[in-house]
């Protein structure tokens, strides 16, 4: 297929990007490189089939190429990305999402939208299936995180219903992996960074809250098979194992060899309590299920973060050599 994969250089989107390349696709990559890093998708670029085509998705663009899959995952994703950019954040959700969905419907081509597990707010069942509609202050700290990946939901359903566009949504709960950003504020890559540099390793709270974490490369398997399909969703995308950040920490201490101690700070306002996905529909209408177990892929990711620290510091001393 040609897919076109706005935020494509982001955590997810690269991994998306070169697994499509993989199976053989041709992958457009919008982004503006506001949150993705250029580095992530520099060895695409000598890749046949694989184009880069920077630009903003909330202004208009001209795009001339045919496509036959569209995969929107720009947006801020990372808790300091969206914290620092909340405006941005809805423009995203709003105008960035109907700008992708419009040129979707211009090509008759298979849009998937990645929502997010923030859909359901701090929820109010557990665990969280497809037909919560969530627990939401729209008001509060993370409301416009919330409301932008809701309205989007929305939008994307509205063009499925009103103008016939093949939508797909799918809810991403927690993913971890390789090509983290150290300090995007995201669990599992702040607690590794702290482990290898020796220091204290942050929980927000008293660590029983829940998370559910899903190795990276299992997520992208999701994506491509609902980018397959013809599921409308939505539908959860994620690890049904469910983890508290603590036990977290400590398999983090453990395969580091970290000797850093727990340190607890106030837990930030409107932080979900729980978040654990039901992936009913994503076995029975995807044939999908997540592969990697936690310590496994919290071990791939450790090792990816202690290359890319030897790898920084051997630029570093080079730059000072010369």
């Amino acid at each position: 297929m040609r897919v076109m994969v706005s935020g494509g250089s982001g955590f997810l989107g690269s991994h998306l990007c070169e697994e499509l390349l993989r199976r053989g696709d041709s992958v457009y990559c919008l982004d503006n490189f506001s949150s993705g890093r250029k580095a992530d998708i520099a060895r695409l670029l000598r890749r046949p089939g694989f184009h880069c085509v920077p630009c903003d998705i909330t202004e208009r663009f001209r795009f001339p190429e045919a496509v036959d899959a569209v995969a929107h995952l720009a947006s801020p994703a990372s808790p300091s990305d969206y914290n620092r950019h909340p405006l941005e954040s809805l423009a995203v959700g709003s105008r960035g999402t109907e700008n992708m969905l419009r040129l979707a419907e211009s090509r008759g081509a298979r849009f998937v939208l990645a929502s997010s597990s923030e859909v359901y707010g701090d929820p109010a069942v557990r665990p969280q299936g497809e037909d919560h509609w969530g627990h939401v202050n729209p008001t509060g700290p993370r409301g416009f995180h919330y409301e932008a990946k809701r309205f989007a939901e929305a939008l994307s359903m509205t063009y499925r219903h009103s103008h016939g566009v093949d939508t797909g949504i799918v809810r991403i709960f927690n993913t971890y992996g390789p090509r983290m950003r150290p300090h995007g504020g995201r669990v599992v890559s702040s607690l590794i960074r702290q482990a290898l540099q020796e220091e204290p390793l942050t929980i927000f709270g008293d660590g029983t809250q829940t998370r559910s974490f899903c190795y990276v490369d299992d997520l992208v398997r999701g994506l491509i098979a609902m980018l397959d399909s013809a599921e409308p969703g939505p539908i959860d995308l994620g690890d049904p194992e469910e983890h508290t950040v603590r036990e977290v920490a400590e398999l983090v201490a453990g395969i580091t060899g970290s000797s850093g101690e727990l340190r607890f700070l106030p837990l930030p306002t409107g932080d979900p309590g729980r978040r654990r996905p039901v992936i009913t529909r994503a076995r029975e209408g995807l044939g999908w299920q997540p592969r990697v177990p936690l310590e496994e892929g919290l071990r791939h990711t450790v090792d990816w973060f202690a290359a890319e620290a030897r790898a920084r510091m051997r630029t570093s001393e080079w730059a000072v050599m010369t």
